[in-house]
């Protein structure tokens, strides 16, 4: 069912130099920020044409990175905490919550590059209806989403076997079906050939095709996109 709610995304990005580092193996050092920056940018970008999100804010200390999400339009904080991903979630949410008490929060990977706005918004209507809830990544054993309506503490624990300690703070699973592409985070080189194969957004498929990747899975950009921002066209 189709929900009223609208949605404040956190979402966080370690420093480039840092981030994904599993996919050494398949990119080297040089390329393997790019990968990560042009992933963060791709899923920002679809995250902020879906119909159910009012804002996305990004938690980074990297100032490359903020200054291209900015650039699309997101809100930049900076990593205070410094303690780590959850921390820096709980970070983010309280910087949102501060500006509007009353906001929907839910935390975002920046590892979606296949995201469809149209599957985001399916998602969330389905976390509105929920009240605080998570979505499974593609393997069963993370989490690619954390949502908390209003007046709920979102309370990441993301990491590792996310989902079960998800489900035991009480939070409720998402089933919602056909929202492949937000469960799709990247964190290797075989995870990089499925979001291929269902479709990535135009910097990931760029920077893949650049890296020599893009032919893990025919370096298939999203379909009937030239990026993210005409994503709206699928019913976002």
């Amino acid at each position: 069912m189709r929900s009223s709610t609208v949605w404040d995304l956190v979402v966080p990005l370690k420093p480039l130099r840092l981030a994904k580092s599993r996919l050494a193996g398949a990119a080297g050092d040089a390329v393997r920020p790019g990968l990560a920056l042009a992933f963060a940018q791709d899923t920002v970008a679809a995250a902020l044409a879906c119909r159910a999100v009012r804002a996305v804010t990004v938690v980074t200390d990297d100032p490359v990175a903020g200054a291209e999400l900015a650039g699309l339009g997101a809100r930049i904080v900076p990593d205070t905490p410094a303690a780590g991903l959850n921390a820096a979630l709980a970070h983010g949410a309280a910087a949102i919550r501060r500006d509007a008490p009353d906001a929907a929060v839910a935390a975002l990977g920046a590892d979606l590059p296949a995201l469809r706005p149209a599957e985001l918004a399916a998602v969330l209507d389905a976390a509105a209806a929920a009240g605080r809830a998570f979505l499974p990544d593609a393997a069963g054993i993370g989490t690619t989403l954390l949502a908390a309506a209003a007046g709920l503490a979102l309370a990441p624990a993301f990491g590792g076997p996310s989902r079960a300690r998800h489900r035991a703070s009480g939070a409720r699973e998402i089933r919602t079906p056909g929202v492949d592409s937000v469960r799709r985070d990247v964190d290797t080189a075989e995870d990089l050939a499925v979001a291929l194969g269902l479709g990535v957004g135009p910097r990931t498929a760029l920077a893949a095709s650049a890296a020599g990747l893009a032919g893990l899975a025919g370096g298939t950009e999203r379909r009937g996109a030239e990026g993210a921002e005409r994503q709206s066209a699928e019913g976002a």
